[in-house]
């Protein structure tokens, strides 16, 4: 398996992004490129053929993300199978721009590292990093699978959400969660309100690193046009948020967290991320970006109903 070493910048611009008796790096595990390669040979190959060769030659590489064993019953084999299919039926056209992604993603990482290091000098880097293609799954995201904890960066779904625009408050949100976690804040992502702390906290962090940054670059208008919806039903959506902040219902996380969530009402899908962004800037009035990473999610939960109520006094503002 290629791996790449990344390592800090040393910008000038910057402040000394890591101490320098412990410079940490980051080790990307890399398939996203070898699966352009291992696409390329496998043309002409029967398609069951052809997905039994990527379980091996791919999949095997990283078996926690590419097997079923994480999906604990609620995926089958033959559905996997038939999701690698797909995406390698599916990949033609895509196959340059996620080229091109691979490309660049050797020198983004370290260059939005050193960025994010120089607004949190205690970032310490430690979880194990892949580049995978991710058969749709994602742009990229913690994961834990089999008890350890990941950052997965799909090429692909860069490639599909990201095109090729700015990519640094993506990197820098990714990033934020990996500091987030390591401030032993407490938080579960299988609570709601937990979820859109972590969430909204760390879309926060990309704006404030990023004070230029799009909706689109902010990943707030997945799918297209739900930035502004969102703003459009802002108090319906508060109000509905602050009825199911501790609520455990799954059907409560995909409205709020996934592009195809549905909700009572019409409100928009995916609009967790903007609630929870406008619930941490709200906070930001008056915590420095320290301190409001330090806040447990035990902590936040209060201060995130407060937050609610006090925006949903407030005149709707034109963005």
């Amino acid at each position: 398996m290629k791996q790449y070493l990344i390592a800090c910048l040393g910008l000038v611009a910057f402040l000394p992004c890591f101490a320098a008796d412990a410079p940490p790096t980051i080790e990307v595990h890399s398939l996203a490129r070898e699966f352009v390669t291992f696409w390329d040979g496998s043309q002409g190959m029967p398609e069951a053929q052809r997905v039994a060769a990527f379980k091996t030659q791919i999949g095997a590489r990283f078996p926690e993300f590419y097997g079923t064993e994480r999906y604990a019953g609620t995926r089958t084999q033959a559905e996997q199978d038939e999701l690698i299919r797909r995406n390698l039926a599916g990949f033609g056209p895509m196959r340059q721009a996620y080229l091109d992604k691979v490309a660049r993603f050797d020198a983004d990482l370290p260059r939005h590292i050193a960025t994010f290091t120089a607004a949190f000098p205690e970032f310490k880097p430690t979880v194990s990093t892949y580049f995978v293609h991710s058969l749709g799954e994602m742009d990229g995201g913690t994961r834990e699978l089999n008890g350890r904890n990941y950052l997965i960066f799909g090429a692909d779904g860069m490639v599909r959400y990201h095109g090729a625009g700015d990519e640094a408050a993506f990197f820098h949100h990714e990033l934020f969660h990996i500091h987030h976690a390591a401030q032993a804040v407490n938080c579960d992502d299988d609570r709601l309100a937990d979820r859109l702390w972590t969430e909204g906290l760390a879309t926060y962090m990309s704006k404030v690193m990023n004070p230029q940054a799009s909706d689109q670059e902010m990943l707030l208008d997945l799918p297209k046009g739900s930035a502004d919806l969102v703003r459009s039903r802002i108090y319906a959506s508060l109000a509905q948020l602050e009825q199911v902040l501790d609520s455990g219902d799954r059907q409560q996380f995909a409205s709020l967290f996934l592009m195809d969530g549905r909700s009572e009402g019409g409100l928009p899908p995916r609009r967790g991320y903007m609630l929870g962004y406008l619930i941490a800037q709200e906070l930001g009035k008056s915590r420095s970006p320290a301190q409001l990473a330090k806040l447990s999610c035990a902590e936040a939960r209060p201060l995130m109903a407060a937050a609610i109520r006090s925006l949903q006094q407030q005149p709707l503002k034109e963005h």
